[in-house]
């Protein structure tokens, strides 16, 4: 193991570094996604409005947050705030800022889809049966909505957890801006440190994202059934 660049990993704590900087990716992630889900699903009713100004609202939102790359958010936010608002962010925070505003829309869509996809005579039986507006959300609409998202909630939340690598970028101390500190502590020594270092990163994020993946692929799958 003396000649391999793979001794890197054992050296020290980095392997545990490089775990450390893995959950800073992880809590970025999931607080964004729990916000997200939150605020999605009041957007996602908004967004059902027969009212015109507010579906363009909600659209002009939703194509903007679509179009503008996470990155250039990551900066407007971080470093815009700094010099425009005088308003001095964390890394982690502008990255939970960024990655709420983009996974609400984002959510606020599905919710809207789910919502619009269930038939209209489900809730003309809840009314005729005498239960109230709200009744017919808690009872008839909102469980199925549960169930048709839960798929798609997790599939947001793997591109969610891939997408924290841009955070390097302003600065925040996450698993792929360790993965450099360690290459770069060791650039002479061991020279090809960079192949085992991020084939490790690789390893850890296809072990965090698969099986949210393959859980989404199999809820897809049974709904459909």
């Amino acid at each position: 193991m003396q000649n391999l660049g793979i001794r890197i990993l054992f050296e020290g704590n980095n392997f545990l570094r490089l775990l450390g900087g893995l959950l800073v990716s992880l809590k970025i992630a999931v607080l964004s996604m729990a916000l997200s889900v939150g605020l999605g699903i009041l957007l996602g009713m908004v967004m059902t409005s027969k009212k015109r100004p507010i579906r363009i609202f909600t659209r002009l939102y939703l194509e903007t947050v679509r179009i503008m790359p996470q990155l250039v958010l990551l900066f407007l936010v971080y470093f815009g705030a700094a010099k425009h608002l005088n308003v001095n962010f964390s890394g982690q925070m502008a990255a939970v800022i960024v990655f709420t505003f983009w996974g609400t829309a984002e959510m606020g869509d599905l919710v809207r889809s789910a919502l619009e996809s269930i038939p209209v005579h489900q809730y003309q039986s809840g009314f005729a049966l005498g239960m109230t507006e709200l009744q017919v959300y808690r009872h008839i609409v909102i469980p199925q909505t549960i169930r048709r998202l839960l798929p798609s909630v997790m599939n947001l939340l793997t591109r969610m957890i891939k997408t924290t690598s841009l955070v390097v970028l302003i600065g925040v101390i996450e698993v792929v801006k360790v993965g450099k500190q360690i290459i770069d502590s060791s650039r002479y020594t061991v020279p090809d440190a960079a192949l085992w270092v991020y084939g490790v990163i690789f390893i850890l994020y296809f072990v965090i994202c698969y099986p949210f993946s393959r859980a989404a692929a199999l809820l897809d799958k049974k709904l459909k059934d």
